[in-house]
């Protein structure tokens, strides 16, 4: 897995200790059996941490399995019995961001608390994944009975999701709101992310990922491993084809009937049947890469791009001078070839490092020089002007940034209130059921904690001119929004901030360049 992703998975297995035994020991990742050592002895996992939540004195396994008896719960064998969810970090956290197993270890169990209060709980924590892959995980599992009663939270749209003996439910508004928890859990801690709410280029779900990992097993005849793809892999990789060499969508339909594919626009969205299959894959399932948002918009990119083509078919490229004359949304091209700033020459570390040095100078300054014609600038102040611009468009874009996360802010600070003044909803329409004025008193009397956290609610509506409360729904789907731009503008900082990085670097070497010819003497030769 690359960077920060979180699932779910639930369970009807009513062995709540094989949970504990399949997090604690070494496990074949094909067969999920138990790996034993020379002596039979299950082999513990290396470097995992491991807690229990609500479970009181007894492990979790027994926990859960009294707490089912005592309220006549999880007794079908059709009933989930327990949920699991698990938090992916970045292999790059671990090198560039410090994360360790004990970090990532108390972030789970800080996000179980806040989000399955009430449930007993086991958070486990590995240092490795699936194939060596080097990213930390965390899996938060939880007994699917709720045996507290907890505070409503904006996905839940029932009271049973509130109140003891009732059961998990894990639905889409659920997940939305998981994901924008982890976004935000990310975005806080300085950890790789990104947007989970708006789905992937290409979805593969668990049952297609291990269809993949057991095929790779399998060996040809010359003893090496196959390369072994599903049948939802081999249709992308025909759609990908048909993609790449239409430049219209009746051309990609064409092209698709060709191998037995057929596509069908409904509603907005694409699906594919193949020869094989009696009933269409939906675009959905092959990942947002495959729906008709993303095949439009490459069409339309390639009608820009034929629009743009000169007549030796070479691509007009927008460069900054343009763009400083008035020319509006082009973007500055990124080249990833390393401009590495120029060193300087210093004889008292040898003859070796001063010849290293000058051919290393030589080489960053005709790369420097180079960019000033791929970025389609004349002259150094053109440079100046350009690296002037980039910082100008950094600073903007830091401001963009810094007011999304403070409306962001505000938002959740509303929605806590919400929630607040919510809870309190049973206790203000028994107030208004009482006549007299001294049941009305001893009533608030009872309930003080309450009528406080009520009358904070509209004091906080009324500071900020409140006058008709917000939905759960509303204000959810509007933090998910902000916490998506977030994510956007965040990426977009990055960006600019190698930009101009980048500039600057090639604005020092040209001019020290530019110093270093007009100090040198007319008559001197450069030897190498």
């Amino acid at each position: 897995m690359r960077l920060a992703t979180f699932k779910h998975l639930s369970s009807k297995n009513a062995d709540y200790g094989a949970t504990e035994k399949y997090l604690l020991f070494e496990h074949d990742e094909f067969t999920n059996k138990p790996v034993l050592d020379e002596s039979g002895r299950l082999i513990p996992r290396d470097n995992c941490r491991f807690a229990t939540l609500n479970c009181g004195e007894y492990d979790f396994a027994i926990a859960c399995m009294k707490s089912n008896l005592q309220y006549d719960k999880n007794r079908s064998r059709g009933d989930v019995k327990s949920h699991h969810y698990i938090i992916s970090f970045d292999p790059r956290d671990a090198v560039e961001n410090g994360l360790t197993v004990d970090c990532a270890q108390a972030l789970g169990e800080q996000f179980c608390k806040e989000h399955f209060a009430g449930h007993q709980a086991i958070v486990c924590t590995h240092a490795d994944g699936h194939n060596h892959s080097g990213n930390i995980h965390c899996h938060i599992v939880i007994n699917s009975l709720r045996i507290e009663d907890v505070h409503l939270l904006p996905y839940m749209d029932r009271p049973a999701d509130t109140r003891a003996g009732c059961k998990h439910r894990c639905t889409e508004a659920a997940m939305n709101f998981f994901r924008a928890e982890v976004m935000e859990m990310c975005q806080r801690e300085g950890l790789y992310q990104i947007d989970l709410l708006n789905g992937s280029k290409e979805r593969v779900t668990e049952r297609e990922y291990w269809a993949k990992r057991r095929g790779q097993t399998e060996l040809s005849a010359d003893g090496k491993p196959t390369k072994f793809e599903t049948d939802k892999e081999k249709l992308r990789q025909i759609i990908r084809k048909a993609l790449e060499a239409a430049t219209n969508f009746d051309k990609f339909a064409e092209l698709l009937l060709r191998e037995g594919v057929t596509v069908k626009q409904s509603r907005g969205h694409l699906s594919y049947l193949t020869a094989e299959r009696a009933k269409p894959i939906t675009a959905r399932r092959l990942g947002n890469a495959f729906d008709l948002a993303a095949i439009s918009a490459v069409f339309e990119q390639k009608s820009l791009q034929l629009e743009q083509t000169g007549e030796h078919g070479i691509s007009s490229r927008p460069s900054i001078l343009k763009r400083l004359q008035g020319a509006k949304n082009s973007k500055i091209d990124t080249y990833h070839d390393s401009i590495l700033r120029m060193v300087d020459v210093t004889p008292e570390k040898g003859a070796g490092f001063e010849h290293w040095a000058k051919v290393f100078n030589l080489k960053q300054s005709a790369k420097s020089v180079a960019e000033l014609e791929k970025y389609g600038l004349q002259s150094f102040e053109d440079l100046q002007t350009a690296l002037k611009m980039a910082k100008t468009e950094e600073s903007e874009c830091r401001e963009n940034l810094k007011a999304v996360e403070m409306e962001l802010r505000d938002k959740k600070e509303l929605q806590k209130r919400v929630l607040a003044y919510a809870n309190t909803k049973s206790i203000r329409d028994e107030y208004r059921t009482l006549k007299s004025d001294r049941a009305r008193a001893k009533f608030r009397k009872q309930h003080e904690s309450e009528f406080i956290i009520m009358d904070s609610a509209k004091r906080y509506f009324s500071e900020h001119g409140i006058s008709k409360i917000p939905s759960y729904k509303a204000l959810q789907s509007e933090i998910e929004r902000l916490t998506s731009q977030q994510n956007e503008l965040y990426e977009e900082l990055h960006e600019k901030r190698d930009e101009v990085k980048r500039l600057q670097t090639i604005a020092d070497n040209i001019n020290r360049t530019l110093r270093e010819e007009s100090n040198k003497p007319k008559d001197q030769t450069q030897e190498i």
